[in-house]
C-alpha cells in the first residue's frame, strides 16, 4: 500500500515535532520561533502492519505576514489535491486564531478525509479544544506531539482512515517502471514515446491507491508496468510550489515501483529539485536508472562530455554512485529503448541470488586478508556469510563473534567488494552483521 499523510498548519503549533514522533526520526528541527521548517520534509510511518509517507508542510515568514500567509495556502492546497489523509494541527495555548479559520476554510472544501489535532494539550483540561468545534471540522483530537500523549489513539485514527486496496491485481513478477523527476523535464514525452499510438493493446489496471495507475506494456520484447500517477496524466489543478508538488507526487509513483527512472534535464543539469526526489527513493529502497533527457540539445556530445557530466551527477548523488546513466532524447526517440532495457537489467539485478557457497568462496578470503579492526584489543573474526532469500531488497548477513564492533565503514567496504563481483548496479544493497 503506499499512502501520503500530510500534516499542515499554522506555524508554530508543532507539525515538525509531531512530524518527528511518526518517523521516530529528529530529520525536521524544532525551535520555539516561528517558519523555522523552511525545507519540506519527507519520511516513513509504521503503524500496526500499515507504512504510509508523512509530509511536514512548513512555511516560512519572509517579509510580512501576507507573504508567509499565501505560502501557508499553497501548501495547504497542494496537500489537499495529493494527500490521503490530512492532519490539520491546531495550537489549544492559543485557541483559533484568523489563519487557523483560513485554513480551515480550504479543507473543508475538500473531499480528503482531515483529522482536527489539538496539539500541545500538555496537562491542560480536554475542555480547552471546545473551541475548536467552531472550525466545522469535526471532533478535535487532543494530542502532546512533544510527550507523545494521544498520537499513538491519533496513529489508530490515521490507519482507520487510509484507503484499502481496490482494482485487480498486479502481476508481481513483472517490473513496475515509475519515471520521475521535477516538471518540464520530459517525463510525459518519454512516456509518450514508451506507449505511443502504435502499442499494442494496453491495460490500465487501478493501483492500490486513488492516483496510482498500473498501464501493462508488452511489446517489442518487453513486459513491464508503468507506473502512471496523476503527475504525468493531468496538470495539477492549483497554483503550486513547485518543488513541493513535484516531490508530493513523486512519492505516490516511487512507492509503487520496482525500478525508478529518474529524469535529469541536460540543459540546466542535475539540481536541488532532483535530489529531493533521489532522496526520497532512497528512502524508499528503489533501484535507479538516471535518463540524462534533451541530449539531442547539447552541443558538443561526445564521450567526453558524457563522461563529464555522468561524474557530475555521481558526485551530486553521492556516496550511492552504483547506478547506470542513460543519455538520451525523448522527442527524437534517441536511445529511449536503451532506457527500457536498463531498467530491466536493473530489475533483474535486484532479483540476483548468489549462491551461500560462492559468497562464502569469494567473500571469506578477502575479508581474512583485510578483516574488521581490532577494538580495545579485541580481534573480530567473520565466519560465514549469506544472502537473505525472499527479500526485495538484496540483503546480505555476515557472522561474527563480535558484531557490535563492526562499524559503517567496514560495512560499506563489504557492500563494494559484493558489488564488485556480481552486478547489483542500480540496486541498494543491506549488509547486517549478526552474532554467529
Amino acid at each position: 500500500m503506499s499512502n501520503v499523510v500530510a500534516i499542515v498548519g499554522r506555524p508554530n503549533v508543532g507539525k515538525s515535532t509531531l512530524f518527528n514522533r511518526f518517523t521516530q526520526t529528529r530529520h525536521a528541527i524544532v525551535s520555539e520561533e516561528a517558519g523555522t521548517t523552511r525545507d519540506r520534509q519527507y519520511g516513513k510511518c509504521e503503524w500496526n502492519g500499515r507504512e504510509f509517507s508523512v509530509v511536514d508542510t512548513g512555511g516560512w515568514v519572509e517579509g510580512s505576514d501576507d507573504i508567509f500567509e499565501e505560502e501557508i495556502r499553497k501548501q495547504v492546497m497542494i496537500a489537499t489535491e495529493e494527500a490521503d489523509v490530512i492532519l490539520f494541527l491546531v495550537d489549544v495555548q492559543n485557541g483559533v486564531t484568523d489563519l487557523d479559520d483560513a485554513v480551515a476554510a480550504v479543507l473543508r472544501r475538500s473531499e480528503k478525509p482531515v483529522i482536527l489535532v489539538a496539539n500541545k494539550m500538555d496537562g491542560n483540561e480536554p475542555y480547552l479544544a471546545a473551541e475548536f468545534y467552531s472550525l466545522g471540522l469535526g471532533d478535535p483530537h487532543c494530542t502532546s506531539a512533544i510527550s507523545g500523549s494521544g498520537t499513538g489513539d491519533l496513529l489508530d485514527i490515521v490507519v482507520q482512515m487510509l484507503p484499502k486496496a481496490d482494482g485487480e491485481s498486479i502481476d508481481q513478477d513483472v517490473p513496475r517502471f515509475a519515471v520521475v523527476g521535477r516538471p518540464n523535464v520530459g517525463k510525459s514525452s518519454l512516456v509518450n514515446a514508451f506507449i505511443g499510438e502504435d502499442r499494442n493493446i494496453v491495460t490500465d489496471i487501478a493501483g492500490t491507491t486513488r492516483d496510482s495507475i498500473y498501464t501493462r506494456y508488452d511489446k517489442f520484447g518487453f513486459d513491464f508496468y508503468l507506473v502512471d500517477t496523476a503527475g504525468i496524466r493531468r496538470k495539477g489543478k492549483v497554483s503550486e510550489d513547485i518543488e513541493f508538488y513535484s516531490v508530493m507526487r513523486a512519492i505516490r509513483s516511487i512507492e509503487n515501483s520496482d525500478v525508478c527512472i529518474l529524469m535529469i534535464d541536460a540543459t540546466r543539469g542535475i539540481e536541488s529539485q532532483d535530489l529531493n526526489i533521489f532522496s526520497v527513493i532512497q528512502k524508499n529502497s528503489k533501484s535507479l536508472v538516471v535518463v540524462v533527457n534533451k541530449w539531442d540539445l547539447v552541443e558538443g556530445k561526445t564521450q567526453q562530455v558524457m563522461d563529464t557530466f555522468a561524474d557530475a551527477i555521481k558526485e551530486r548523488l553521492s556516496p550511492f554512485t552504483d547506478f547506470p546513466i542513460v543519455f538520451a532524447s525523448a522527442l527524437t526517440k534517441q536511445r529511449i529503448f536503451r532506457v527500457l532495457e536498463t531498467a530491466k537489467q536493473v530489475f533483474d539485478n535486484r532479483r540476483r541470488r548468489v549462491s551461500t557457497s560462492k559468497l562464502n568462496e569469494e567473500m571469506l578470503p578477502l575479508i581474512e586478508a583485510y578483516p574488521p579492526p581490532s577494538i580495545k584489543g579485541k580481534y573480530i573474526k567473520i565466519k560465514y556469510c549469506m544472502q537473505i532469500p525472499e527479500v526485495r531488497v538484496p540483503s546480505f548477513v555476515f557472522y561474527a563473534n563480535l558484531p557490535q564492533y563492526i562499524k559503517e565503514p567496514y560495512r560499506r567496504f563489504l557492500e563494494n567488494k559484493i558489488r564488485e563481483r556480481w552486478d547489483f548496479s542500480g540496486c541498494p544493497i543491506n549488509v547486517f552483521i549478526r552474532q554467529k
